[in-house]
């Protein structure tokens, strides 16, 4: 059921800020009732008659009854005999998950809905036919890995590509597979979480490499993980002397949200500071739903921040994208960053042009709060790491002075008060640290790549 923005921050500023000194406790709060289900398909509707308001608030019971089928998209879609192998054939590739909650939030008299693109598998996956200098462009890169995650994983499934964190993924079981996900070639095998063999080969790693101080605990979704082998892999982590902070990546509080539960915010709570980062991509996902479950996670001390994935014919407008970043704010969701759409197979369908993202930013620099406003970046092909990207507003610049464009348009002159002794004047003209940089140019080089 569509609320509007008015009636989410009315039932925002309903939620009472947390007391200092007492635990989260959420056990009085009158739970969500089911959905309306006047916009949703009979066939659909029919398999949620009978459920009660407590079944369908129960997270296992919507992680059990996920539609993950080619008879369920068969049901969703009403898919006719003719096109069922092409179906099967893409389910094969990329599997389908999705939750009952997540699905109603599905306009299904809409052809375009946003989640409907997010969750429902799309023939495009595998059937995609781009421009030639689309199709050229991507001939050079690996599209199964185009981050080249495997290339730089120290032990299986943790990355290490920048200095002093390290990406853990844990897992390869979502509660909904999101079509344009960057790690499509992880789907491949049956949904599985690491072994604790496997997690302790990581622990170890981390042990053994001082310079690492954060980790980032990703999947899959780290939140569909049996809890307690989550709370020991976490305190495990903890206990590293130069592990300063962990972050967990997952789209629970977007998909699942009742899976934030008391019991699993207070295992959380205890591996503190530990900032979790989630990925709401439109304001429709920004339901009173997922507004407790990041409450939840708020009052616990966890500090929650959103990656948005600029999705075309889902986000790539300045309206959705600033709704979205005004909805967020009214939940206490930080607006980090906006990702350009990795070009990994089967998501091509999906990308925008980078002037996309760029203009969509200038669109809301000076327009709104900087609070509102993430960071739009592009995960560079290769391992090359993320490259922010803004509007440009330094057009000149000399020792004297400066000139910008503001965010009107608007020519301004800045005077230049480096002084010629001044160490910061000195260090700008310094080159930067080789050794990274050097690391990406000898594996671009020898991949028989130019600079």
């Amino acid at each position: 059921m569509k609320r509007s923005p008015t009636v989410f921050a009315r039932e925002c500023a309903a939620i009472e800020p947390a007391t200092a000194n007492e635990p989260p406790s959420h056990q009085d709060e009158e739970p969500p009732s089911p959905p309306c289900r006047s916009n949703i398909p009979p066939a659909l509707a029919s398999l949620w008659a009978d459920i009660t308001q407590a079944q369908w608030n129960d997270w296992r019971w919507q992680f059990k009854n996920r539609l993950h089928s080619l008879k369920d998209l068969t049901l969703l879609l009403g898919l006719k005999p003719k096109v069922l192998d092409r179906f099967r054939r893409l389910l094969d590739t990329y599997r389908f998950s999705a939750t009952p909650y997540y699905l109603s939030l599905i306009n299904w008299n809409d052809p375009n809905d946003p989640i409907f693109r997010q969750c429902i598998p799309d023939l495009a996956e595998i059937e995609y036919n781009g421009t030639s200098a689309e199709i050229s462009c991507m001939q050079e890169i690996d599209t199964e890995d185009p981050l080249e995650e495997e290339e730089d994983s120290q032990v299986p499934g943790l990355v290490h590509r920048y200095p002093d964190r390290v990406l853990a993924v844990v897992t390869n079981r979502c509660s909904m597979y999101c079509r344009h996900c960057t790690r499509k070639r992880i789907w491949h095998e049956p949904e599985a979480e690491r072994s604790y063999q496997d997690l302790q080969r990581m622990i170890d790693y981390v042990a053994a490499t001082p310079k690492v101080r954060e980790v980032i605990v990703s999947g899959g979704d780290p939140l569909t993980m049996n809890m307690d082998k989550l709370d020991w892999f976490l305190g495990a982590l903890e206990a590293i002397p130069h592990v300063e902070v962990l972050r967990i990546g997952t789209r629970i509080p977007v998909v699942l949200p009742m899976r934030i539960t008391d019991e699993l915010c207070a295992m959380l709570g205890r591996h503190r500071p530990l900032w979790l980062n989630t990925q709401f991509n439109h304001p429709n996902e920004v339901t009173p739903e997922a507004a407790l479950a990041c409450d939840r996670l708020l009052k616990t001390g966890i500090p929650v921040s959103n990656q948005t994935v600029l999705l075309r014919g889902v986000n790539d407008s300045l309206e959705i994208i600033k709704a979205l970043c005004h909805a967020l704010q009214r939940i206490m969701v930080r607006p980090y960053y906006l990702f350009e759409c990795d070009p990994v197979k089967g998501a091509e369908h999906f990308r925008t042009s980078i002037w996309t993202g760029v203009n969509i930013i200038e669109g809301m620099r000076g327009h709104t709060g900087g609070l509102c406003i993430p960071t739009f970046v592009v995960d560079a092909t290769g391992g090359g790491g993320k490259i922010p990207l803004q509007p440009f507003y330094l057009l000149s610049a000399n020792d004297e002075e400066v000139i910008f464009r503001n965010y009107e348009g608007l020519i301004i002159r800045y005077p230049n008060p480096y002084p010629e002794n001044d160490p910061a004047k000195r260090h700008a003209a310094s080159p930067p640290p080789a050794d990274e940089g050097d690391r990406y140019r000898r594996r671009h080089l020898k991949a028989g790549g130019t600079i």
